[in-house]
C-alpha cells in the first residue's frame, strides 16, 4: 500500500508506533553507511567538511511524569474501638482496616536520540537536529530536560532544527506566531537570532522541505522529510500494522 496521505500520516503519531518512526527518522538523516538501506541523502551531501553524529539524551522520569505526592491511600488507625455518641459509655468495635491495592510511579530511564552536524577535524557542533517526542511536549521531566538543552543551544553559536510532527502536547515556545497549526519545523540560524524561520503546516499539507543550516558560505543540502517519511512507511511495512478501517 502506497503512503496514503499528502503530508504527515496521523496514524504514525500513535504512542505505540511513534518511537519506531522517531528512531527511523533519526537514522534516515544520519549514517552514511546505511545510505542504500535508508535512502540516506544527508551525510553524502555534507562531505567532506561536515559529518553527522547520532547523540543521545538520557533522563529519569515516571510513567506519568508526576511525583508521588499527597495523602497516603491507606491510613492505619491506632485504635480498633470507637464510642457511639448516641449510646454513652458503650464501646462499638469497628472493622479492621484492610490494605488497598495501589500503583506507584516507577522511575523510567528515557533515552532520546538527536543529530549533531559537526565540522570534520575540530568536531565543532554546527547544527543540532531534534525530532520532538511526546515527553518533550508535555509537562514533566522530558520537557524540562529538552527545554534546558534548547535554551543552551539558542544562546550559543549552534544552529537548531526542531521538527515537531506530533499534534499532542504543548508546542515549544516561539514569539510572533498566533496561528494554530498541526505541525511545525523551526529553523533557527545562530547568526539571525532571535529571528528564526517557522514552517507551520497542517495535516492536509505536504511536509515542507527545508535547507540544513551550516556555516555561512557553505552549500546547504535540502532536507526532504516528506520523502524520508514515505520511504520509512514503505520499508517498515506500516501499512500492515495500521488498520485504516478503524
Amino acid at each position: 500500500m502506497a503512503y496514503p496521505f499528502p503530508g504527515m500520516n496521523p496514524y504514525l503519531e500513535d504512542p505505540e508506533l511513534w518511537p519506531g518512526v522517531h528512531g527511523r527518522l533519526i537514522v534516515a538523516m544520519s549514517d552514511d553507511k546505511l545510505l542504500r538501506i535508508y535512502a540516506d541523502y544527508l551525510s553524502p551531501q555534507l562531505r567532506p567538511k561536515y559529518f553527522v553524529a547520532i547523540e543521545e539524551r538520557i533522563y529519569q522520569t515516571t510513567s506519568d511524569d508526576k511525583l508521588l505526592v499527597g495523602i497516603p491511600d491507606v491510613i492505619v488507625q491506632n485504635s480498633q474501638t470507637a464510642i457511639n455518641p448516641k449510646i454513652p459509655n458503650i464501646a462499638v468495635a469497628t472493622p479492621a482496616v484492610q490494605p488497598k491495592t495501589v500503583t506507584v510511579p516507577i522511575p523510567e530511564i528515557v533515552k532520546e536520540r538527536y543529530l549533531e552536524v559537526r565540522k570534520v577535524g575540530t568536531k565543532e557542533v554546527v547544527t543540532v537536529i531534534e525530532v520532538l517526542s511526546p515527553k518533550n511536549k508535555r509537562t514533566g521531566e522530558g520537557r524540562n530536560a529538552y527545554e534546558t538543552k534548547r535554551q543552551r543551544i539558542l544562546g550559543s553559536s549552534t544552529h537548531l532544527v526542531e521538527i515537531d510532527l506530533l499534534r499532542v502536547g504543548e508546542p515549544m515556545l516561539v514569539f510572533g506566531d498566533v496561528t494554530q497549526n498541526d505541525y511545525r519545523i523551526l529553523l533557527s540560524r545562530a547568526e539571525n537570532r532571535p529571528q528564526s524561520d517557522l514552517y507551520a503546516f497542517n495535516l492536509q499539507n505536504v511536509i515542507p522541505a527545508f535547507p540544513l543550516p551550516l556555516r555561512i558560505g557553505d552549500s546547504e543540502p535540502l532536507v526532504d522529510l516528506q520523502s524520508l517519511l514515505a520511504g520509512i512507511y514503505d520499508r517498515a511495512s506500516y501499512d500492515l500494522v495500521i488498520d485504516y478501517s478503524q
